[in-house]
């Protein structure tokens, strides 16, 4: 038996293709292959940078999906289906709307992978295979499960290993799938096991691609402590409560940490509190609100680069606080910093507000609809127009991203200049995520060309009303996705009933392991 992995591109631009050159490994694919019994032959194709040979022949295909590439996803999979392959999909996207991603596939697995993958295959060998497996999220890669890295070869990914010591996150964001998707739980892998994985791979610069490496931070001094004998360099992402903890901090510097990707999200407190962000406020109640100035201090203090993320776009975010959102990041000399557009998630509370408000645009299923381009606003704000917020928050990228600005950012002598791995790592990724950025602003989702190419004042900036269902707009999706069946419940558009029963054949893992 053959199985065949894909990862999907996001997109097109109206003059041609993309290829992304800051892409890093494919981290759930490689231990995909590691879960698929021995006896199955597994290869992988990377469609961010190299083309899938779609007539090769191959048993099944297996393919996760983000948001982002939902729709080039069920591209991919109708040219495989076109050829008698049937194909399977996984990943946040799917469980987060199964009914969406069940019309494209042949199959769909709900929750993660380690539990129930080598019985997939086992069905799938039985000429068995169901329309739907569920299983429990859950610790990652327990039992020491080590991911097939030589699957990477020859892909030209960027030089750093990606590892998960903990899946999921105990806050609840309201703009947050992953506090969706793991109901705020926080899973933690054993120790012993991931230093196993460390030794057994050959890179000395790692990313721990956690939701939130420091949610229990006790059992995180415990793995900071035995991480500090393997001499590797190392980012995550982390939230701003670790300040609190001045002996963690001191594990971070002291384990090879060299920064972490940390949610700043808003200056404007009020944003702050309606989001639901937590850790930006925890242990701050005395100091009152300083605008983070304290915590990156500490950050400083303890010579951590931070690549500072923000969402825009918030009830009380204004086109003057977007503007000095930049100024914060400036003066603060962040190694990095993303400027986001707030997105309503499909399944978490702010797009179930944004839903009940009628302000979502694109139909409520801006993923997918034809005239949505990268970093867009998918719906209305309160305090300017949606052309206004993607200007404003376009506006921050492109200073941000300018040679002035990365060589202004450099001189600070306590992050980016504090040691010349920090120093090496800043000029080396700086250029690159800033040619990123512009490669990546107003792409087209999907790959196929439409008939015709959207032109910027045709878009539909039309307020959805979930009373009167989804309006068709791409009859190549909308007649794989059936939306002549919804309109009767708002909940079934947006995938909150994810967890319902579907009326398929259905597998629960959890009951036959």
């Amino acid at each position: 038996m053959k199985l065949t992995l894909i990862f999907p591109n996001m997109g097109f631009h109206s003059h041609g293709g993309y290829t992304d050159e800051a892409r890093m490994e494919p981290l759930p694919l490689s231990l995909l292959a590691a879960l698929t019994p021995p006896d199955v032959e597994c290869v992988m194709y990377d469609d961010r940078m190299e083309d899938i040979p779609f007539d090769e022949p191959t048993d099944l295909v297996a393919i996760s999906i983000e948001i982002y590439t939902a729709r080039r996803s069920y591209e991919i999979a109708a040219k495989y289906r076109e050829r008698g392959i049937p194909v399977i999909f996984g990943g946040m996207h799917v469980t987060l709307i199964p009914e969406e991603a069940g019309k494209f596939a042949d199959s769909i697995y709900i929750g993660d992978a380690e539990t129930g993958w080598a019985g997939v295959i086992e069905d799938f060998k039985r000429g068995e295979l169901k329309a739907i497996y569920q299983a429990p999220v859950g610790v990652p890669q327990e039992g020491g499960i080590i991911p097939r890295r030589e699957l990477y070869a020859d892909k030209g990914y960027l030089p750093l290993s990606l590892l998960q010591y903990t899946r999921g996150c105990r806050f609840a964001c309201d703009f947050c799938a992953v506090s969706v998707y793991f109901d705020r739980k926080n899973y933690v892998r054993s120790t012993q096991e991931i230093l196993r994985e460390i030794e057994e791979q050959n890179r000395k610069f790692l990313f721990f691609v956690d939701d939130n490496f420091l949610s229990d931070q006790q059992q995180a001094k415990e793995f900071l402590r035995a991480l500090i004998p393997l001499k590797v360099k190392w980012v995550s992402q982390a939230s701003l409560d670790m300040t609190n903890d001045l002996e963690l901090m001191d594990l971070l510097s002291r384990s090879g940490c060299i920064g972490n990707v940390v949610g700043f999200e808003s200056i404007v407190p009020e944003s702050v509190k309606s989001m639901k962000k937590a850790p930006n406020f925890l242990g701050r109640k005395a100091l009152g609100w300083d605008r983070y100035e304290k915590q990156v201090r500490i950050l400083r203090d303890h010579h951590l680069q931070t690549w500072a993320t923000f969402t825009l776009g918030h009830d009380f975010d204004t086109i003057e606080s977007i503007d000095e959102t930049h100024h914060f990041a400036m003066e603060n000399k962040f190694c990095f910093a993303a400027y986001n557009i707030l997105m309503p998630y499909p399944g978490t509370p702010l797009y179930k507000r944004l839903r009940d408000e009628k302000r979502l645009l694109y139909g409520g299923k801006w993923w997918l609809h034809p005239d949505y381009r990268f970093n867009h606003a998918s719906f209305i704000p309160k305090n300017m127009t949606p052309d206004e917020l993607t200007e404003a928050v376009w506006r921050n990228r492109d200073r941000w991203n300018r040679p002035w600005s990365i060589f202004r950012r450099l001189w600070d002598f306590k992050t980016n200049l504090s040691s010349l791995t920090r120093f090496l790592l800043y000029l080396s990724y700086n250029p690159l995520y800033a040619k990123e950025t512009f490669n990546k602003q107003g792409m087209l989702l999907g790959l196929m060309k439409r008939s015709e190419k959207p032109k910027p004042e045709s878009i539909d900036f039309t307020p959805w009303d979930p009373a009167k269902g989804y309006a068709p707009v791409d009859g190549l999706f909308m007649e794989g996705l059936g939306m002549e069946s919804y309109g009767e419940n708002p909940d079934e558009i947006c995938g909150c009933t994810a967890n319902e029963t579907s009326p398929l054949t259905t597998v629960s893992i959890s009951e036959t392991v």
